[in-house]
């Protein structure tokens, strides 16, 4: 993990760490969630199995590099009778995981006459409970806040289309119950370069004195297709639909050949982040060519210096 000279941000040298056929039905896993868990770590992962499935397993780590992956993908039970009108399985990709107050909140791409984002929660990583949508088909890339926002729960989504999307902004929106989302707030739109084509919100936000940190996704369309790289924001602590700051270079983008070859060519999606309080490391876990699992790292108040170094807001 040793890092290396003058470097903002850097690879784990024993990339990647979970590989595509880390249970035996699995064609890919990545774009994924992990958190700190009773001494140890949990996570929900992505998992595409062999007939190209998108689903959702709960996985265990005492390191958080070898990872035990449930070989079935999760089964949420419904938390009141309603939800039984809505849990019919159609799909589940690309999930959050972060604790809020007594629980696991757990959010996820899910299919309900097209994606959008479902709610869940745990305790314990063995039994998962499911709530409401938070939204009207279609959306993608629901990421929570660690706690209320001015006494609501908060929430960051990518409203989208039904397909491989060629836009997207990114959106705040906020509920006194986890249930009824409103108070729609525009956070930031694509802009150039790296982040030309559509942008969504990655790991949890990082809450520090001079704002929410946010790592997000930037996707520019190329002559070889979609280029997934990633950067980072800064927002107001108060007003997180507010943004203080914003990289106009990317952090990191697909460049080993893990990030470049698989399922899906050139693609770095940030899943979670994981900070140290006592050293301000961060730990970023990231989905690598739509096949994998990759871990990059680097520092709370170094990111946040480049960040307002290298913004246009």
């Amino acid at each position: 993990m040793g890092r290396p000279t003058r470097r903002l941000q850097w690879r784990y040298t024993k990339n990647p760490i979970v590989p595509r056929d880390a249970i035996p039905t699995s064609n890919s896993i990545f774009n994924s969630a992990v958190v700190p868990h009773q001494g140890a770590f949990a996570g929900v992962f992505r998992c595409d199995d062999k007939a190209r499935n998108m689903r959702i397993h709960s996985a265990k780590s005492a390191d958080g590099l070898k990872w035990t992956i449930q070989p079935e993908s999760i089964k949420f039970l419904p938390d009141n009778p309603k939800i039984e009108e809505i849990i019919a399985f159609e799909h589940a990709y690309d999930p959050r995981a972060c604790w809020i107050e007594d629980r696991y909140y757990i959010t996820w791409c899910n299919g309900y006459h097209g994606p959008t984002i479902g709610v869940g929660y745990t305790t314990d990583f063995e039994k998962f409970y499911q709530l409401e949508n938070a939204y009207l088909p279609f959306n993608r890339n629901g990421v929570l806040f660690p706690r209320k926002i001015n006494g609501k729960f908060a929430m960051f989504s990518r409203p989208s289309d039904n397909g491989h999307t060629p836009f997207g902004d990114i959106f705040y929106s906020e509920s006194p119950d986890m249930t009824h989302w409103g108070c729609h707030r525009h956070v930031m739109a694509s802009t150039s370069g790296w982040q030309s084509t559509k942008i969504g919100a990655g790991p949890i936000p990082i809450e520090t004195k001079e704002g929410w940190l946010l790592f997000y996704h930037g996707v520019l369309t190329s002559c070889n297709g979609y280029v997934y790289s990633f950067g980072a924001a800064l927002l107001d602590i108060d007003q997180p639909w507010k943004v203080l700051y914003r990289t106009f270079p990317y952090l990191m983008s697909p460049q080993t050949l893990y990030e470049c070859v698989g399922d899906v060519p050139n693609v770095a999606f940030p899943g979670a982040a994981l900070a140290d309080a006592d050293t301000g490391r961060i730990a970023l876990y990231y989905g690598a060519a739509d096949t994998v699992i990759g871990m990059a790292f680097c520092y709370v108040d170094e990111v946040i210096d480049f960040v307002k170094k290298n913004s246009k807001v």
